[in-house]
């Protein structure tokens, strides 16, 4: 199973109301996943990694408005889907060193996105390890989407969780800009959503960060010394 790549093949991994999430890659170990939000009808892609069929999930939904980059290091296929359908990249004004490398028209946003209505979160921005990622809250539907903080492939998740910080970070999780939402789903950039007790699993996941470090680097070890 290759880390990132492999075979093509489009796998629709999310599924609500007002969206859809897909994998392009399904075999691939970092499970890359993308994802469309239906917003007064027209549709904002995040993260995306293109394939064929693509298109077509998102015509479901609507027109594509804009795509955002939610981390600086998820450029991914931003820029090709966002000239494709003739619309501009959406870039944290905050987010330095993305905006020159998009082959593709990009506006900056703020607080909100554009004008949704959906919040846009500093998830992080540090130097130490460099890392810039915003979060978008859809608070009307109940929608939490992290690209990288948290995550639901094996490597995230210590024994008994659903959702996980990722393992860079697991001693400094993202409490400040997380706590205190009550989301409906969570969607993340690495595996599938959390669509059941996505509150409880988020509390658990933040709370237990640090407690649960030790043991997820031992799954982790024993993974790869087992591989």
């Amino acid at each position: 199973m290759p880390m990132k790549g492999g075979r093509e093949e489009l796998r629709e991994i999310d599924r609500w109301e007002h969206g859809v999430g897909w994998m392009a890659h399904p075999d691939e170990e970092m499970q890359r996943a993308s994802h469309a939000l239906e917003l007064d009808g027209e549709v904002w892609v995040v993260d995306p990694v293109d394939t064929d069929g693509v298109d077509e999930l998102l015509a479901e939904f609507g027109d594509v408005a804009g795509v955002v980059v939610g981390l600086d290091r998820h450029k991914r296929d931003a820029a090709v889907l966002a000239r494709r359908h003739g619309v501009t990249v959406y870039v944290p004004d905050w987010m330095s060193g993305v905006a020159k490398k998009l082959n593709a028209d990009v506006e900056r946003f703020g607080r909100e996105l554009g004008d949704t209505g959906v919040r846009a979160l500093t998830v992080r921005n540090s130097t130490i390890p460099p890392w810039q990622e915003v979060g978008l809250y859809d608070e009307s539907t109940g929608t939490l989407v992290v690209p990288e903080a948290l995550g639901t492939v094996a490597y995230f998740l210590a024994e008994g969780e659903r959702l996980g910080v990722h393992p860079m970070i697991r001693l400094f999780p993202p409490t400040r800009a997380l706590s205190g939402l009550d989301p409906e789903r969570i969607l993340v950039s690495h595996g599938p959503g959390v669509h059941e007790n996505a509150s409880e699993a988020l509390t658990d996941a933040l709370e237990n960060s640090r407690r649960r470090t030790p043991s997820l680097y031992g799954k982790t070890l024993k993974m790869m010394v087992s591989g």
